[in-house]
């Protein structure tokens, strides 16, 4: 019976809340932990955003350089178109084929000189120099 007797005793068992001590060093070194971390993430994230921004620069440097040597050749080749309308000889094949002109005789040719200018009005106000 001796057996049943000390489990029927309760014991007193206080269950006090331990209290720690805050170790300061500890929480030093963690905060540097954690500071050097964000500086590490910052800095990837900083390093990672110039990469991106670089290469879509240089494919946008790539397109616009596509671009300028589209419009260099069709710029050529408007020149070229230009410079075969303004010959002698097709302007002359068109003025007397649709426009219905003609080439002038020796006494109709009238050749116009210029003369000197006018004087200017006399109540016009100029500029001197």
């Amino acid at each position: 019976m001796n057996d049943t007797f000390e489990y029927a005793i309760k014991k007193d068992v206080r269950n006090n809340p331990i209290i720690r001590e805050v170790d300061v060093e500890r929480h030093r070194e963690m905060w540097q932990s954690v500071a050097i971390g964000v500086f590490v993430v910052v800095a990837a994230l900083f390093s990672g955003v110039q990469h991106f921004k670089l290469l879509r620069h240089g494919y946008e440097v790539e397109k616009l350089q596509k671009a300028r040597g589209a419009e260099e050749a069709l710029n050529r080749q408007l020149r070229l178109e230009v410079q075969a309308l303004r010959t002698p000889a097709r302007i002359e094949r068109i003025a007397t084929t649709r426009l219905n002109m003609r080439q002038p005789g020796p006494g109709e040719a009238s050749v116009i000189e210029r003369t000197t200018p006018t004087p200017a009005p006399p109540r016009s106000v100029v500029a001197l120099r």
